[in-house]
């Protein structure tokens, strides 16, 4: 028997040092041998601590997060280079938990001999219901409406009449699993669908209905635009001030990606101008959104503390999906959902990983 150990980043705990987020998978490594797990407690939030949230959004793993640690699940901290100065002769994987992982330095993993791997498929439908949920209130204008109605201005319910999807052109930007899942969400709205997506298969997305198109035809055409995408260099600002200045002025702009997807200025300053109609934002590019941003005193803006996503179900999709790839490791195998591949072929990385095959039932000891 070969013990695994796996480390946790401290914010997925709350101030009583219990999990924040319920059931996050955890049981399925209980009474496991050869499993032995703990959180990184200087991480967690402290009783009175009005700064947390403010520094958790810097804070890192740190090389002495990972010694002796052959698994680690990550939420919000970073994992950068300088991590591994030390060397990682331990570390073997690394779980995002999440979709993304714009914050943890891959090809330094990589090099490492450090798999990492992620659980898209637990937040694909979660992500493209909230598109949908900001899409259906941005049309209804029910914001609006609701002020309107707390407000007793009753006599002014004609000012904030909405709009239907039914005919409408949704641009979506990114053909993932969001994007494809948000596809399948609209197709009772009988909506136009374009998508601009470069490594998008034309003949899949034709299957689904979609029209890929480059990225200024959908500008210009998309009554309602919502960004599917990875956080990359090539995509960083992806939605600028030309940009915005190509979309039409009744448009809608939908972000539940992320926040540096968007020039957060020009974007500001499109709304402030009404250059476009409005947008929903889960995301920003400093989180947390500063309380007096310009964006908070903006009428046809919907804005959320990156958290529309979140429900109990999906932090016990997303851990399982981390507690299964951990599971793999600590029996020799590869996790499912690697995002760096390459990983995979090196030496290093696949003798650090057989150490474990010891743990394997015998009737898999063979199985690669």
């Amino acid at each position: 028997m070969q013990t695994f150990r796996i480390a946790l980043t401290g914010d997925f705990l709350d101030e009583s040092g219990k999990s924040a987020y319920g059931d996050i998978g955890l049981s399925a490594l209980g009474g496991i041998p050869y499993l032995q797990y703990h959180f990184l407690t200087d991480q967690a939030p402290v009783q009175g601590d009005s700064a947390y949230w403010i520094r958790l959004y810097s804070m890192e793993v740190m090389a002495a997060h990972i010694a002796g640690i052959n698994g680690l699940v990550v939420l919000r901290p970073w994992v950068k280079r300088a991590v591994f100065l030390s060397g990682a002769t331990d570390l073997v994987v690394i779980g995002r938990s999440g979709a993304g992982y714009d914050k943890i330095d891959v090809t330094a993993c990589t090099e490492n001999d450090v798999a990492v791997f992620n659980a898209p498929l637990a937040l694909n439908h979660s992500t493209a219901s909230t598109a949908l949920m900001f899409m259906l209130a941005l049309a209804k204008r029910l914001v609006q409406q609701d002020r309107v109605t707390r407000e007793g201005r009753w006599d002014q319910q004609a000012a904030v009449m909405g709009s239907e999807l039914q005919g409408r052109t949704l641009g979506i930007i990114g053909l993932g699993h969001s994007g494809r899942e948000l596809v399948r969400l609209v197709a009772p709205f009988e909506m136009i669908v374009l998508a601009y997506s470069p490594h998008a298969d034309p003949a899949g997305a034709e299957a689904l209905g979609v029209r890929l198109t480059s990225l200024d035809e959908l500008l210009q055409r998309a009554d309602f635009m919502s960004l599917h995408v990875r956080l990359t260099d090539r995509t960083r600002r992806i939605i600028g001030a030309a940009e915005l200045g190509r979309m039409k002025p009744t448009a809608y702009l939908i972000n539940v990606a992320r926040g540096e997807l968007i020039d957060q200025d020009a974007l500001t300053a499109a709304l402030q101008n009404r250059r476009i109609a409005g947008a929903a934002l889960d995301v920003f590019e400093i989180e947390p959104l500063p309380a007096d941003d310009p964006l908070t005193r903006l009428d046809n803006v919907i804005l959320a503390p990156h958290w529309s996503c979140s429900t109990a179900d999906i932090w016990k999709a997303t851990g399982q999906a981390m507690a299964a790839g951990m599971l793999r490791a600590a029996r020799g195998l590869v996790p499912d959902d690697v995002v760096n591949p390459q990983v995979l072929e090196r030496p290093g990385f696949l003798a650090k990983l057989s150490r474990f095959a010891v743990n394997r039932p015998e009737q898999d000891a063979k199985k690669p």
